[in-house]
């Protein structure tokens, strides 16, 4: 066991993909994390394409170096295990909807009973309060009432996704954050009481667009679509090549901007008074991304690249995740790394992120098959003895 977070213990009895996110990176920092599942359907995400000879893809990584159990909480037998279990337990990350546990008889009073430092991440679309505490929620769901589908695709066009679940992940990422917080009081206060942590996923997504409430409040401004044209920088902006690649260009101090006119032999543009600083760069945005767009299209992907390393400029070259593998870079810093897989011997997958030099963290293994771990958490961490196992199991209880 490696990592900052070696001995803290977590419990992961959420579904689908935000707590189980939360859950996997407190895993990746070395936690011991122990996942429960439906007997028998086990977590939705299991469902999720991609699928290789019937193997989930997707679940391997959101529920990477997990250990595998099932129990059936709906059960009176099953809700009574989990109360025997959370005293082996720091942190409870759970996802359904408002009052579901309290129905089960595992009320944040009989958790804190069990176990009276417990901290229980609630991850849920809406939040434990308000008229939609109820409601069901996914990212695309999130995304669309937290503002971040309103911002995106062209402009006067459509709102557009992402052709991935941002949101679920940006609420893995402050439900994580969420835990670490309440666990630096407990550390300060080994006496202190539990925590509840109440976490809108749509509310993350909202709090990741930042500065958009204070621009209404201040200025009555609704931020609109602008496609790929960046709104607060100019020049910024995707542009292809002769060769038929794309980049994508930023910076928004002078230095860089002059570096970037440096990069496509236009010195010029840097002492023109229009382009002065990147308030009035942002007025001119049109015409310096003209310029620019032009240049690219007029040299190869190689060429652009060569150009602006020479000039010290911000372009970079747009990747999909066949170039992220072959990236020197990203090879030299192990960023995609191996990892153990009880199907595939080993699979591949983003490292862990951020990188502790004094506590190096490593992904133990990937997810694996549904309650797996069982016969020794039930047997060694639970001591169980056979026959109760035997009994639980032809109820449907584990």
């Amino acid at each position: 066991m490696t990592g900052p977070l070696t001995g803290l213990r977590v419990l992961d009895i959420a579904t689908i993909i935000a707590g189980p996110s939360a859950a996997a990176l407190l895993g990746d920092y070395g936690a011991t994390v122990v996942k429960a599942e439906l007997p028998g359907s086990g977590d939705g995400a299991r469902d999720f394409p991609p699928h290789k000879n019937g193997k989930p893809l997707w679940w391997k990584v959101t529920n990477r170096g997990k250990r595998m159990i099932t129990l059936d909480l709906r059960k009176p037998e099953g809700a009574a295990l989990l109360l025997k279990m959370l005293p082996r337990f720091d942190v409870l990350v759970e996802n359904f909807r408002p009052g579901t546990l309290d129905r089960w008889g595992l009320d944040k009073e009989a958790l804190w009973a069990a176990q009276p430092s417990l901290v229980i991440l609630r991850a849920t679309g809406f939040g434990q309060t308000g008229p939609y505490r109820n409601r069901p929620g996914f990212a695309r769901v999130f995304e669309a009432m937290g503002g971040l589908t309103h911002l995106t695709g062209e402009a006067g066009g459509e709102p557009m996704h992402a052709g991935y679940p941002v949101a679920d992940n940006v609420g893995g990422l402050f439900g994580a954050i969420g835990v670490l917080a309440a666990l630096w009081r407990r550390a300060r206060d080994p006496k202190a009481p539990g925590e509840e942590i109440d976490l809108s996923l749509t509310e993350a997504t909202l709090k990741l667009l930042e500065f958009l409430p204070i621009e209404h409040d201040q200025l009555g401004t609704v931020r609109q679509r602008s496609g790929n044209a960046n709104q607060y920088s100019a020049p910024a902006a995707v542009y292809r090549t002769a060769d038929g690649h794309w980049v994508s260009l930023a910076g928004s101090t002078n230095a860089l901007f002059a570096a970037n006119c440096r990069a496509i032999g236009r010195a010029d543009l840097a002492a023109d008074p229009r382009f002065a600083n990147n308030s009035a760069r942002v007025a001119h945005a049109a015409e310096l991304n003209g310029v620019f767009a032009a240049w690219c299209a007029a040299h190869s992907l190689s060429a652009v690249l060569a150009a602006f390393e020479a000039a010290q400029g911000t372009i970079a070259p747009i990747y999909g995740i066949d170039q992220i593998e072959a990236d020197p870079h990203l090879r030299a810093r192990q960023a995609i790394c191996d990892v153990p897989d009880a199907d595939f011997g080993r699979v591949r997958m983003a490292n862990v992120v951020p990188r502790f030099a004094g506590a190096p963290c490593e992904i133990r293994h990937s997810g694996g098959a549904l309650g797996q771990d069982n016969a020794d958490f039930y047997r060694r961490d639970l001591a169980l003895d056979p026959e109760h196992i035997e009994r639980l199991q032809a109820a449907g209880v584990i």
